[in-house]
């Protein structure tokens, strides 16, 4: 077989990831299944609130398109019950572009923010960037990070306390995980946003401060320090 179609058969052999959008606008549903289709992804639509749980309880989804203005059941509670049983990766896409619906959204875990009008190349590569992070695998043998009572595991990307399982957000544990081995030192929000969102992120730096909180209300953990007007750390355990 020559190397162009053994090219082209391994790309069959590789299952094309799933997205389910949720969009009442037939015009922007159309407009998202095209340009996805194109770009290599399945998709499958709900018109409402209500038909996305339903879809997404009878079928496996990669990613989730969600708008927030949505017949029926809106898309934070349509977000908040898939939260309930999965951590499959939400971007939100929605006119509704203010701080507060923002912070809302980032408490209910999304992965991504992105208000109306928005570009398609830039909607994509977001896309492509969050399921890469939602894939990623550390290529070392298998890792934990120990301190105090917490067990954070560089494989599974699970966290636990005192032998007690939290599920956390890819980015939750990718902040905790930089604050861990950096022990010692502060980390300002704009390090933690060139580290970890690098060129996906357009936004306000508290979203950082969203993800602390976040961490200390699932975990009960206290030793993540606030260092005023200028980011977090946490002390070196030998210090202690």
């Amino acid at each position: 077989m020559k190397g162009s179609e053994k090219s082209r058969q391994s790309l069959l052999d590789v299952p094309m990831k799933r997205i389910l959008i949720v969009e009442d606008d037939s015009d922007i549903q159309n407009l998202l299944r095209n340009f996805l289709r194109e770009a290599g992804y399945e998709t499958a639509i709900a018109g409402d609130g209500m038909e996305a749980v339903s879809l997404f309880s009878s079928a496996h989804f990669d990613l989730i398109l969600l708008d927030i203005m949505l017949p029926k059941i809106d898309g934070f509670t349509v977000c908040e019950l898939i939260r309930k049983r999965s951590q499959v990766p939400i971007i939100m896409l929605t006119a509704l572009g203010g701080e507060e619906e923002q912070i809302r959204g980032l408490d209910l875990q999304v992965d991504d923010y992105i208000t109306k009008p928005f570009s398609m190349p830039v909607l994509v590569r977001k896309i492509a960037a969050v399921l890469r992070r939602s894939t990623m695998v550390p290529d070392q043998e298998h890792q934990t990070i120990s301190y105090q009572n917490l067990i954070l595991d560089l494989d599974s990307y699970s966290a636990s306390v005192n032998g007690e399982s939290h599920e956390l957000t890819q980015r939750e544990f990718e902040v905790l995980r930089e604050l861990l081995l950096n022990q010692g030192r502060v980390l300002t929000r704009q390090n933690l946003l060139e580290r970890l969102w690098r060129y996906d992120f357009y936004g306000d730096e508290r979203v950082v401060d969203t993800h602390i909180k976040n961490l200390r209300k699932k975990l009960g953990i206290e030793f993540i320090q606030t260092i005023r007007g200028v980011g977090y750390k946490i002390d070196k355990e030998s210090e202690r």
